[in-house]
């Protein structure tokens, strides 16, 4: 195994999700097929045209997936953002309406914030100082 290529996350409905985070946070649409005459849906999201990992959004069925919108890691951050111009991609996503948990701040690993996404998700935006290890989980 060489990398990890989609992460699930589980939202209420599709376009308002794909809206949200192409629109606001600036992922790229990848694909988009209908797999099911129910409306099930292959959308994978990536945060950039080259990225390796990308989101796989998958529609909420059930009331046990949707009590877990927004709340899939129990409350802690679990999505992490890299950028190599942390001030622009803050400017950006506050511009677009982002809540911000806390200012920006500076840690030994480089300069860090988080954020909400629209149904709660909790994010860290991170620019890494050069050389440094990842960020403690």
């Amino acid at each position: 195994m060489r990398r990890l290529g989609l992460v699930t996350l589980v939202v209420p409905e599709y376009d308002e999700a794909i809206a949200y985070y192409t629109e606001v946070l600036g992922f790229h649409l990848r694909e988009d097929t209908l797999l099911a005459p129910d409306g099930k849906r292959w959308v994978v999201l990536a945060p950039s045209p080259g990225a390796e990992t990308c989101l796989l959004l998958a529609r909420a069925v059930g009331e046990r997936q949707r009590a877990r919108v927004g709340d899939q890691t129990g409350g802690r951050v679990g999505f992490f953002l890299a950028t190599d111009d942390f001030d622009a991609d803050l400017a950006r996503l506050t511009g677009a309406g982002v809540t911000l948990e806390e200012p920006p701040r500076t840690e030994s690993y480089g300069r860090v914030v988080v954020f909400v996404d629209r149904y709660g998700n909790r994010w860290d935006l991170i620019q890494p100082t050069q050389g440094s290890a990842s960020p403690p989980a």
